[in-house]
């Protein structure tokens, strides 16, 4: 089904927004919310997030027929509300559970995300806004974004701008969007594994599924134990000694809660219809022991090859993390972060800091010299304008790119790697405006970061975070044009 058509609904009567002094930050947000909200019907990116929502709801609901259409009628008001939603989220930069709170104590908040009535006000559940956050996948909501961008630069009254934007010039950097885990130790790995078998035991025991065994409680106090002891080795003088031997007892202890992690793994999948679970929430208590039992015995090997056999494991080898198994080593050598763990995040801005071009990678990262012709396919692609001028750091200076570059006829604003080229290519006004210019760049990705992705992301899965990246790349975007109209507004005020 390729074509969705809307069914037409009535508007609600909404409340009026009470008049409130004496708080600036409030009425600059106020004005921002506003400006957006006009923004997201005048360019139509609402209508088409919902078209997009819907296709995706009948895909998955074969079922649903016309006939039906008082729940298509739902779902549309429903895709409306998400939108916002996670709008509204990333602009505050809130967790689901506090954005909820939020929500339900805001009248502004609820104004923007159409749940202001007369007589009950209900607000979305965290559960709810996290399902929300998941409501179209990566791939479907970048075409919105483009189409915004396109907007802006080619119909810029659409979204209420005097002047288009300036697509000529783009501004390349990568960063590391790192992973919600802990730093990565070795035998902290151990103690993870441990930890969560016996939390999907206790579980299983709960549910009167029994298996014969010491208390799963005991076990935990063990490993607490034996970590403590751990730490504290390196302060005393035969501490490589006794690390040894505190892994060694460590590994003992692992090994007998997988045997009964597996055990009582077996019993829930045969014997789950004695307990009040459905079959879905049994298996996925076996997926989460299935899934530590996959990988412990290779963090088992990491922290033997390391701590007793003193020998270095490679980076692709490593284990970082039992949960974030897409996580990356990311060598930056960068002062206060020599390394990072989470994926590498490539992000390319035009002169007025909108985001044209972003990509999340899964697995290691190419160079960033490699990155540039990718990227400059994809937003002449995306957004149907030819590239000017390209403008980033020495990472994606090389011969190859420079060669590109003049054949492509597009002008290289690239940092040289050798300082004496820099010192000549300096000399010409226009490289030195673009190289000016880049040094916001770094700030664009502070912002990006900070105030929309969250230090550390906390979206669990790369697929998921993949997504977060594409709504923070939207509400950025949404954000950077609605402070563009203030700064018309202020504009004409000060002419006036």
């Amino acid at each position: 089904m390729n074509v969705v058509n809307l069914l037409p609904t009535q508007p609600d009567l909404r409340i009026i927004l009470p008049t409130v002094q004496g708080n600036v930050d409030y009425h600059e947000f106020r004005l921002q919310l506003t400006h957006i909200d006009e923004m997201l019907c005048s360019s139509g990116l609402e209508e088409a997030f919902i078209k997009e929502s819907v296709k995706t709801w009948l895909a998955a609901n074969p079922d649903a027929t016309e006939a039906a259409a008082t729940q298509q009628i739902k779902f549309q008001e429903r895709s409306r509300r998400a939108l916002r939603c996670n709008i509204a989220r990333a602009l505050l930069g809130e967790a689901h559970r506090g954005f909820s709170m939020r929500l339900a104590d805001s009248q502004l908040l609820q104004w923007f995300c159409g749940m202001d009535r007369l007589a009950v006000v209900q607000v979305p559940s965290k559960s709810e806004l996290q399902r929300f956050s998941a409501m179209l996948p990566e791939e479907k909501l970048r075409p919105l974004i483009n189409q915004l961008i396109a907007d802006a630069a080619l119909a810029p009254e659409k979204i209420g701008l005097d002047e288009a934007l300036d697509l000529d010039a783009y501004f390349l950097d990568t960063t590391c969007v790192k992973t919600n885990i802990h730093y990565p130790v070795d035998w902290v790995l151990l103690r993870d594994g441990t930890r969560t078998l016996l939390k999907a035991t206790i579980l299983i025991r709960r549910k009167g599924l029994k298996n014969r065994m010491e208390s799963p409680e005991d076990f935990m106090c063990r490993m607490n134990r034996l970590c403590i002891q751990m730490t504290h080795t390196r302060r005393k003088a035969d501490g490589k000694k006794q690390r040894k031997a505190v892994l060694r007892l460590m590994k003992r202890i692992v090994k007998t809660v997988k045997d009964h992690a597996r055990k009582h793994r077996d019993l829930v999948d045969q014997e789950w219809e004695k307990t009040d679970w459905t079959r879905p929430e049994a298996q996925l208590v076996i997926d989460r022991i299935d899934r530590i039992l996959e990988l412990l015995p290779q963090a088992e090997k990491q922290a033997h090859e390391r701590i007793i056999g003193e020998r270095q494991v490679a980076n692709a080898d490593k284990v970082v993390s039992l949960y974030e198994t897409d996580t990356q080593i990311i060598v930056r050598g960068k002062t206060g972060a020599e390394v990072e763990f989470g994926n590498t995040l490539r992000l390319v801005e035009t002169p007025q800091g909108l985001i044209v071009e972003w990509n999340l990678f899964k697995d290691s990262a190419i160079a960033d010299s490699a990155q540039l012709k990718d990227s400059v396919a994809n937003i002449e692609k995306a957004i149907g304008v030819k590239v000017k001028a390209v403008c980033a750091d020495r990472g994606f200076d090389s011969k190859e790119n420079q060669l590109w570059l003049d054949e492509s006829k597009i002008f290289n604003g690239i940092c040289p790697r050798s300082p004496k080229d820099l010192k000549k290519r300096m000399e010409d006004p226009k490289f030195a405006d673009l190289q000016k210019r880049r040094a916001q760049t770094e700030g664009r990705i502070g912002i990006v970061k900070n105030k929309f992705l969250g230090r550390p992301m906390r979206a669990k899965g790369f697929e998921n975070r993949k997504v977060g990246v594409g709504w923070c790349v939207l509400t950025h975007n949404l954000w950077c044009l609605a402070r563009l109209r203030c700064a018309q507004e202020q504009q004409l005020l000060l002419a006036a």
